[in-house]
């Protein structure tokens, strides 16, 4: 029987990375019908808003998209569709496995490093929960704040201070670092390092990593530890190999995720997976790249592995596996690859990323 899963064709260059990783996907043999929506600054040009109520009624429908990368402004206008498709959809989780490949140029590719992040996806300064500078509300909170018995004041006017609030909860961390320890479990992993800023943030952080090391008692069998997100960024520079799975708060695991892929080659090479109990949308971490839209250019890796990771989800792990070694294959052999993936950017044996992906096929078929 077919599964059903929402593919979000994106903006920029999202179409493209869709049609590629789709026809990978549909490569190995597992039988999908693909309910094929838009989101992004292309159809908001259209209709008016860049996630049309479609979009969102067919994740819900499905339980399961495939999202190719979406433009999110910087500084101003909508504030990022991806950040509103997690809370919608209630996807607090976000998996992003940083694993070197053989063929991927990296400082690090002597240590084989294959570390997966948990970012928490709900919560934290991302929640949204933010104050504009000059407005009424704004110094009403500040004025608020400043009334309080403690001598934490805002010492700035209100007509120049932006506030954003951050919100931790018990609940919250408790279900994102049972995540990573039932990811850990299952997936033959050894070691969780929960990452936080305690020592600063005593009543959000702290609440942090109190939650996660009783959590962690429920677990014997999986090491635990913690590290200060500062010298969390050091150690994964000096030594990333020591790393397994990590699980952190929204903030910190988006900075995180994007290190980690740099330490692996690069955000061309790093998938996604928002999971959640009622659905999951599985994305490339990196974005849309609209300078590069309708040239047939940019790596497909990333969406591709994304769709492994879907494959994963849906318990087709002998898909998954076969797509990730074809993919895997394509990469260590260095013929049919972008030009990112070659050892000269400026290399004109580099191929598209339509041709990239019939590589991925052929191995998959072949």
């Amino acid at each position: 029987m077919a599964y059903e899963v929402t593919l979000i064709t994106g903006d920029g260059t999202g179409p493209e990375l869709a049609e590629a990783a789709r026809k990978c996907v549909d490569a190995t043999g597992v039988e999908i019908n693909w309910d094929v929506q838009e989101a992004g600054i292309d159809v908001m040009e259209r209709v008016g808003t860049p996630i049309p109520d479609s979009t969102i009624e067919s994740v819900r429908r499905t339980k399961c998209a495939l999202k190719a990368p979406i433009t999110t402004p910087v500084g101003t206008g909508f504030r990022s569709i991806n950040v509103y498709l997690r809370q919608e959809l209630g996807l607090f989780a976000c998996i992003r496995p940083c694993k070197w490949y053989p063929g991927v140029r990296s400082y690090f590719s002597e240590l084989g490093v294959d570390i997966v992040i948990v970012r928490e996806n709900t919560e934290d300064l991302y929640a949204g929960v933010e104050f504009e500078k000059g407005k009424p509300e704004t110094a009403q909170l500040i004025e608020f704040i400043n009334g309080l018995p403690s001598d934490r004041k805002i010492k700035t006017g209100a007509e120049e201070t932006g506030v954003s609030i951050k919100p931790m909860s018990v609940s919250g961390t408790e279900r994102i670092v049972r995540c990573a320890f039932e990811y850990a479990q299952k997936n033959g992993r050894k070691k969780v390092t929960a990452v936080h800023k305690a020592n600063i943030m005593k009543y959000s952080d702290g609440l942090y990593l109190a939650t996660a090391t009783e959590v962690a008692k429920d677990y014997p069998d999986i090491e635990f530890e913690e590290r200060i997100v500062d010298n969390m960024c050091m150690q994964l520079v000096q030594k990333p190999e020591l790393y397994d799975v990590i699980v952190l708060p929204n903030l910190y695991g988006d900075i995180l995720s994007d290190l980690g892929a740099g330490i692996v080659g690069g955000l061309g090479v790093a998938p996604g997976a928002n999971i959640g109990p009622e659905g999951a949308v599985f994305e490339a971490t990196h974005g849309s790249a609209p300078k590069y839209k309708g040239q047939n250019k940019v790596n497909p890796t990333a969406l591709i592995l994304s769709g492994m990771l879907m494959l994963q989800h849906m318990g087709e792990t002998d898909a998954a596996k076969r797509l990730e070694q074809a993919v895997a294959d394509v990469i260590a052999e260095g013929k049919d690859v972008t030009y990112d993936l070659k050892p000269n950017r400026d290399d004109p044996t580099a191929v598209g990323t339509q041709e990239m992906a019939d590589a991925i096929c052929a191995k998959l078929k072949g």
